[in-house]
């Protein structure tokens, strides 16, 4: 059996019969229920709190609680697990009312009085740019971008916007917490389980050995759960120690959607400089980022939107500016795709509609530009692997029959392509700095993995274990995850970036290869690996100068849409996407993911609007906010092709964000196709085309 043939996933019979415990599914002895009292004002002063009296066994937890940092731990930890004197954004944290019932907490909490003063507040980028609120600012560039700029025979500028996006994933956001002998044990739906013992050993000031964060069951994630659990598990843990009792907190879907982070809202500027052979020579490019009220991830965030910014095109010259800005909003976080799908969107329109501003096939002008092996990235790293772009397009057209649609397409139809890439794993220099860690124990004729990496609906469970029972010819049933609990597996590092095959998938081949050479020395033994970049790779993380990742995965989607002559209803027909993801480790789990992705980025895209007035978000709940159905998804064609990458677990490298990133711009430029308008800003309405047809006439 090869590597890519599908299995059943491993754990699809204990969640196809209701029986897979989540964070909801515990119990505890005599537990008491968290609700978050949260601020109500977008920016003010907190004057003062009244409380009213506390029926027996109900508390009220404050900052005074907590022991130590009042601050969540991330890449910048600026944001207050609990408020202080200020609040920066409607729906902040500010007290947490503990009780034996949820209908009690909920009571106690509309009782609290919060009187506030309130101060000037900025709620969109445009006024923060003017009033140079800046968290971030990065920039690189390549080249002699100046010079070509003067010498250019055509100069093109442009700008493209994208919009907020909700994570909406089925499971809201949930922990629980406990207290036994002197540790304490946090549990919860969540990514990155160490990410939160670090928060917690700020916030409580205990050491690491005397907290245990333990996953449980997730139910989907796509970002929205890898650091934003960092400041419930502390919720939790600080009203466990108050309270002296378990304390659980499970968010219902408003409060979800109120209060955690969000994809990055941008925009994208382009100054494009063109010779006489309508070659772009030399791009400008601007990026800036609505992080919200407070940085947490954004710095990180915009370091992979800067370094995605020229998609799978080599521009000879490059300026290349970034900026992550401050408003009193919700906080932006990671989101699948990590702020590359912002700048790829922008790129691949912006040369979409350069081709069309000069009568040109969009796909012929974007092929003159695209990488070979051998080439610089954007921040001057070679392009070490194979590039099998020009052999994904021609799967891509044959399986659409894109030439002939296009040909004869009709007004309301319309036929787009994209093309985009994602960088595998941490930028830079993460991947060092984290120094992943697997642990692999045969037991007799058993083997049990020990990773930090969680199975949030991937499909990471299945593909892991298979990746250790293929290397040593075991059956899948022989072949275990221990739970993902701190106290008893290393830290590989968090599970994103789409880095869990390739960096610890990785490792458990290397570590599988050692014990199938040494698996009849003893019975019961372990290995231990440590991730290391392979060594031609180079980065300053000063200047951005070097390989930003190890390797890339590719992809080109096709998108054919039909628009209402009379509602300008957008109806998303058919998505075919090919795909270089190395090689697959497991087929069906891959097109899993990749229709997943199809699906959210086409929802991003046209139905996801969400836009907040005065730091008050419109769309707060699942009535208002609209998320794809199964009677949207279009017909998905899905293929890969094989280009295994030296260095990934039988040549595979990433895939989870690959088909978020591609979907937007293939479903944009069919729109503009079917309309012979120019687009330039996600999500796409009926009334905004209403709105460019009525200027186009």
């Amino acid at each position: 059996m090869t590597i890519s043939k599908s299995i059943k996933r491993t754990d699809a019979r204990e969640k196809i019969r209701g029986e897979a415990q989540y964070i909801g599914d515990m119990a505890f002895d005599n537990p008491l229920y968290l609700k978050t009292v949260r601020s109500t004002r977008p920016h003010a002063k907190i004057l003062d709190i009244r409380l009213p009296d506390l029926p027996e066994n109900c508390f009220i937890i404050d900052k005074s609680h907590i022991p130590g940092k009042n601050r969540m731990r991330t890449v910048v930890s600026d944001h207050p697990i609990l408020a202080e004197d200020e609040v920066l954004y409607i729906g902040q944290p500010i007290l947490l009312v503990a009780g034996p019932s949820r209908e009690l907490v909920y009571q106690i909490s509309e009782k609290i009085r919060i009187d506030y003063e309130d101060l000037p507040a900025v709620f969109t980028l445009e006024e923060s740019e003017k009033q140079n609120c800046v968290f971030t600012e990065y920039s690189f560039s390549k080249g002699e971008p100046d010079t070509a700029f003067a010498q250019a025979a055509r100069i093109i500028e442009d700008e493209y916007r994208t919009g907020l996006q909700e994570h909406v994933y089925l499971e809201p956001q949930g922990m629980a917490a406990e207290v036994k002998d002197d540790t304490v044990f946090v549990y919860g739906s969540m990514q990155c389980p160490f990410y939160a013992e670090g928060a917690l050993t700020e916030a409580l000031g205990r050491p690491a050995d005397k907290i245990r964060v333990i996953q449980t069951t997730t139910g989907g994630a796509f970002g929205g759960k890898e650091e934003f659990p960092s400041l419930t598990a502390c919720h939790t843990a600080i009203a466990a120690l108050a309270t002296k009792h378990p304390v659980i907190l499970i968010y219902d879907r408003d409060e979800d959607i109120i209060c955690s982070t969000k994809r990055h809202p941008a925009i994208i500027r382009y100054k494009a400089g063109l010779d006489d052979n309508n070659r772009v020579t030399v791009l400008d490019m601007d990026l800036l980022y609505d992080a919200g009220a407070y940085t947490g991830l954004s710095p990180v965030v915009l370091q992979r939107g800067i370094f995605s910014a020229t998609n799978v095109y080599n521009f000879h010259h490059l300026k290349v500016r970034g900026r992550n800005f401050q408003t009193h909003t919700v906080p932006s976080g990671a989101f699948r795709g990590f702020g590359a799908p912002q700048s790829v969107f922008g790129t691949e329109m912006l040369m979409h509609n350069i081709a069309i501003t000069l009568g040109l096939d969009p796909l012929e002008f974007k092929m003159k530009h695209i990488l070979k092996q051998g080439d610089p990235s954007c921040t001057g790293g070679k392009i070490h692997d194979k590039v099998i772009l020009p052999e994904l397009v021609e799967r891509a057209l044959d399986l659409s029959d894109y030439r002939q649609k296009i040909q004869k397409k009709k007004k309301f139809t319309g036929v787009g392509i994209s093309l985009f890439l994602h960088g595998c794993g941490f930028t830079g220099n993460g991947e060092q700095t984290i120094k992943g860690k697997i642990i692999l124990r045969k037991s007799k004729d058993r083997v049990v993995l020990k990773v930090s990496s969680v199975e949030m609906g991937q499909g990471a469970d299945t593909t892991l274990r298979k990746i250790v029972a293929h290397t040593l010819d075991l059956p899948i049933e022989k072949v275990t995850c221990e739970i993902r609990d701190t106290g008893l597996v290393p830290d590989s590092g968090p599970t994103v970036a789409s880095r869990t095959i390739m960096i610890v998938g990785g490792l458990l081949k290397t570590a599988a290869d050692e014990m199938k050479s040494r698996w009849n020395d003893t019975e019961d033994f372990e290995i231990s690996k440590v991730y290391h970049h392979p060594g031609f790779l180079t980065w300053d993380n000063d200047t951005f100068q070097g390989n930003a990742y190890p390797t890339y995965s590719w992809g080109v989607n096709v998108a054919e849409v039909a628009i209402d002559p009379v509602t300008y209803d957008i109806h998303i027909e058919k998505v075919t996407g090919v795909y270089d993801v190395g090689r697959a480790i497991d087929e069906r789990a891959l097109r899993g993911q990749m229709e997943g992705g199809i699906a959210q980025g086409a929802g991003w895209a046209t139905l996801e609007v969400m836009k907040s007035k005065e730091g008050r978000l419109v769309q707060h709940n699942l009535t208002d906010y609209k998320v794809p159905t199964s009677m949207d998804v279009p017909e998905i064609i899905c293929d890969f092709m094989d280009n295994p990458y030296e260095f990934g677990p039988f040549g595979a490298k990433c895939a989870g964000e690959l088909p978020m990133t591609g979907a937007p711009p293939a479903v944009a430029a069919a729109i503009s196709n079917a309309l012979g308008i120019p687009l330039n800003e996600i999500p796409v309405t009926p009334e905004m085309l209403m709105e460019l047809e009525k200027h186009e006439d």
